[in-house]
């Protein structure tokens, strides 16, 4: 095989794909997401615990428990609304992809101790 100035070029560009290529990879593996995992209790109008951290881009499970009536999860900023039946409990999970802090309630509106139920999700920057 004869080697000429374009094969050398192919050679050179592809070599450099490859370099610009494999430490991009290598990042992704490193910043890999977290998984966070919180247990909230819904009890007596309250949230137990009433805030949550987590950083940008981890994946977050939150289990929602109720000790007493139904109850409702709801976080506007990443369009989260469970609910969760009398003594009962839900589970579900979001990535956390946007940095800030975001109010959550409850959204039930059968008795006025609902609206007292809030706490925070606080989302902090990578």
């Amino acid at each position: 095989m004869k080697i000429t100035r374009r094969s050398v070029g192919f050679i050179l560009l592809g070599a450099g794909v490859c370099f610009l290529i494999w430490p991009a990879r290598l990042r992704g593996q490193e910043q890999a997401p977290n998984r966070r995992e919180f247990t909230i209790t819904a009890k007596s109008y309250t949230f137990s615990p009433n805030r949550i951290e987590v950083t940008q881009d981890d994946l977050v499970k939150v289990t929602l428990r109720s000790e007493d009536e139904a109850h409702s999860f709801v976080i506007d900023g990443y369009r989260i609304m469970k609910r969760v039946a009398a003594g009962g409990s839900t589970t579900f999970e979001f990535r956390a992809d946007k940095p800030g802090t975001f109010a959550f309630y409850c959204g039930m509106t059968n008795a006025d101790g609902h609206s007292r139920m809030k706490g925070e999700l606080v989302v902090a920057s990578r």
